[in-house]
């Protein structure tokens, strides 16, 4: 069986696969669904469901070689003010929509990069956010952070609008990865910024780290992790770099010589998991790992984690409103993304619409493979008996084609054991390869995704 795993393993690892931060998959959306329709899908929330909300900043002050992210570069603020004007429009159209259906849960910032608004800005958008949607007294705030932008302002600034988790990136520390994917950043300086925060009352801490970059190897790849261990982050996140040029054209700066291979990834990977499970963190779901005590491995333990477009998560809302271009909404319906272009988006937002681009309506189907999905992303198992009291007849069906890949893989990407579906601990690392096979549109697919591992 080890020698079968092995090959399989290898096969593997060059295979191109979602990342399944949703499903369907973002390239499965379709235009057909329009605002109209998520007015209506607005129109059913009920006072008490708890909501999410993502607010999409789509500018940066240098552009990451390495990014995949929706994100412009602009060295001027003007078009980041204009932005903002809309972003405050939109806040208060969808706060209209919603009419004081929903209580806020948790918020996130993201991008791009949030942390290159001024700090009136960011008060400015806490104070909107609270004026058009009602807030849990316990609700989260957190923020994606570029240390390189933060200052005593901007720090002060996100402080007082509520913030309760800071994401640092770091990718790697080593100087000559950094000038490769022109993300140049100090230990010192991501130590200050860790340490700032802290000062102001934020209880967690998340480091993001990147393996699979240009120049890379299993040495620097260790020393990173130690180094970001020294900062006992309360979470990490350790992400494959994603080399889609095809899709972010920017990416082409990196020359793919510098790239390691698939099999050097993969000991990339899995030597930086060892030492950061060695200092005391549990590993949870595929790339993300936290202290015992943290929420996320508590969720965990509980079988409630969850994934969605910023990863795992212990939110459990059911309903998560995206702001801001590009940005993806979550309703029990169905997902639907905003107009990517900041431009377009503007115009759509200042006339007082919704800036809906596209979308998908989740029949039963696709509600139960995207159930069988998350639970293999987030616990490597699925229960047969769940399934079917789940989702009947459509559940069935899908326990069917658990089986026949259990017997045509022989155990090694998924067996049953007892009432679960398991994916074997020697094939964890390709649970995205796994999740593919209850993907029925990525057969019919032309998207183009990164690598499995």
């Amino acid at each position: 069986m080890q020698q079968r795993s092995s090959k399989a393993l290898a096969k593997s690892l060059a295979e191109n696969v979602p990342r399944y931060t949703s499903y369907p998959t973002a390239p499965h959306f379709h235009p057909g669904l329009d605002a109209i329709v998520v007015r209506g899908w607005m129109e059913t929330l009920e006072g008490d469901d708890e909501i999410s909300l993502y607010l999409h900043i789509p500018y940066c002050d240098r552009l990451c070689w390495f990014c995949a992210c929706h994100t412009k570069q602009t060295l001027h603020y003007a078009p980041v003010a204009t932005f903002l004007r809309s972003l405050h429009r939109e806040i208060e159209t969808v706060g209209g929509l919603v009419g004081g259906r929903g209580m806020v849960r948790a918020v996130h910032f993201g991008g791009g990069s949030p942390t290159m608004l001024r700090p009136d800005d960011i008060l400015a958008l806490g104070k909107a956010l609270r004026d058009r949607f009602d807030f849990l007294d316990d609700a989260s705030l957190s923020v994606e952070i570029d240390p390189n932008d933060m200052d005593e302002g901007r720090l002060d600034a996100f402080a007082a609008i509520g913030m309760t988790r800071a994401s640092l990136g770091v990718q790697d520390f080593d100087p000559k990865v950094q000038k490769a994917i022109n993300r140049e950043q100090s230990f010192a300086l991501t130590k200050s910024i860790v340490d700032a925060v802290r000062a102001r009352g934020v209880t967690s801490v998340n480091l993001d780290l990147l393996y699979g970059l240009p120049h890379q190897t299993l040495e620097s790849v260790a020393a990173t992790v130690a180094q970001a261990l020294t900062l006992t982050p309360d979470r990490l996140a350790l992400f494959g770099y994603a080399h889609v040029p095809w899709f972010k054209k920017h990416q082409t700066m990196i020359d793919e010589a510098w790239l390691p291979d698939s099999a050097a990834r993969l000991a990339q990977s899995q030597l930086a998991a060892r030492l950061i499970v060695d200092a005391g963190y549990e590993a949870l779901g595929l790339d993300h790992f936290a202290k015992p005590q943290d929420s996320l491995a508590v969720a965990a333990h509980g079988g409630k984690i969850r994934r969605n477009f910023q990863g795992y998560t212990e939110d459990r809302c059911e309903t998560l409103i995206g702001l801001g271009p590009s940005s993806i909404s979550r309703y029990r319906q169905g997902y639907a993304q905003n107009i990517v272009a900041t431009g377009e988006y503007e115009r759509a937002v200042d006339s007082g619409q919704l800036a809906i681009a596209r979308g998908i309506k989740l029949s039963v189907d696709d509600q139960a493979r995207g159930w069988v999905i998350e639970r293999l992303m987030c616990q490597f198992a699925f229960s047969a008996v769940d399934l079917v009291d789940r989702f009947g007849a459509v559940g069935q069906k899908l326990l069917c084609e658990a089986s026949r890949l259990a017997i045509s893989s022989q155990g090694e990407l998924l067996r049953l054991e007892g009432e679960n579906f398991v994916v074997p601990e020697e094939s964890r690392p390709l649970v995205r390869t796994v999740a593919a096979k209850f993907d029925k549109y990525l057969r019919n697919g032309s998207a183009r995704h990164s690598v499995a591992v």
